[in-house]
């Protein structure tokens, strides 16, 4: 039989309705319609509505494996982190636990070498514990709020420090709370002594370096400074007390064509993290006021000759 005899349309059997094409005019119209009517009457929110009611369940259940694994990955995340920090607190306990041994050695051989020598003893300094409240709002500078006032004896001028070292000072005080203006604000400057050599020098805030450092100015170019010295307080500012960590000198700039030299210091202390601080009063307020001015001695000045009477006179 030839091809072109042979009936191209389906057998009765497989005729389901209208053709494939009408089928998708007609849908295509439907959905066209409804995204107008949707657009413009909002016909299709309750259905929305209920249709989220009723799959709200569905989507939970599909949910849980997901919330399942990340709140398992968040307490394996936690309780690493809290083991590392426990470790390391350790250590560092650990630490301060022989550097304490040690201080109270060296304590009891500066007493004795005080007593034998006939020198003042140290002042001792009172402190109390407080806590940062907020940052300041000064664009200018960088201060920061803790909870203790005058009402607490809070005393201006005091310095503040946190475990680690010397974090600011106390700058204006208020009845229920104190502003500290932290170290690396342009306005503070610190006396600070180099553990290492001795030297005595002057910690400048430098708020531009590395979001906040220190710098040494007025330093020979040939000063013994290196990267890694620890600067403490010298105290000789009668404000902080001596022997405070203050910070680390990070880098070393010599040039040829400047006397000076460019030393940049990183602070010991959390300046952006501290929460809780210790107020330490001034130790000016420990030093005895000086003694009253006494008469000038006669030492290599000749008496004045006394008048002599008048019937002695010749």
């Amino acid at each position: 039989m030839p091809l072109g005899t042979l009936d191209r349309a389906p057998p009765p059997f497989f005729r389901q309705g209208p053709s494939a094409f009408s089928k998708l005019v007609f849908f295509s119209a439907l959905a066209l319609f409804l995204m107008v009517a949707d657009k413009r009457f909002k016909i299709t929110q309750p259905v929305r509505t209920v249709i989220a009611v009723v799959l709200q369940p569905v989507q939970w259940l599909a949910l849980q494996p997901i919330a399942l694994a990340s709140s398992a990955n968040e307490f394996l995340t936690t309780v690493s982190t809290a083991q590392s920090a426990e470790m390391a607190a350790r250590r560092k306990l650990a630490a301060q636990s022989v550097r304490a041994g040690q201080v109270e050695t060296l304590l009891l051989e500066n007493a004795r070498l005080r007593n034998l020598l006939g020198l003042r003893p140290t002042l001792p300094s009172d402190g109390q514990a407080a806590q940062v409240l907020y940052d300041a709002a000064d664009i200018y500078g960088r201060k920061l709020i803790v909870d203790r006032g005058s009402s607490n004896h809070i005393a201006l001028g005091s310095s503040v420090m946190d475990e680690s070292g010397v974090l600011g000072q106390v700058t204006r005080v208020y009845p229920l709370v104190s502003e500290v203006t932290l170290l690396v604000d342009r306005d503070q400057a610190v006396p600070v002594l180099n553990a290492r050599t001795g030297a005595r020098s002057v910690a400048f805030g430098d708020p531009t370096f590395n979001g906040g450092g220190l710098e040494l100015r007025y330093m020979a170019a040939n000063a013994d400074v290196l990267a890694g010295d620890l600067l403490t307080t010298s105290g000789v500012d009668g404000v902080y007390p001596a022997g405070l960590p203050v910070a680390h000198v990070s880098k070393v700039e010599r040039r040829a064509d400047s006397a000076f030299a460019r030393i940049y210091c990183t602070p010991v202390a959390a300046i952006n993290s501290a929460r809780h601080v210790m107020v330490i009063g001034p130790v000016s307020s420990l030093i005895p006021s000086r003694p009253e001015a006494l008469p000038e001695p006669l030492v290599g000045k000749k008496p004045k000759a006394k008048p002599l009477p008048a019937e002695a006179a010749p």
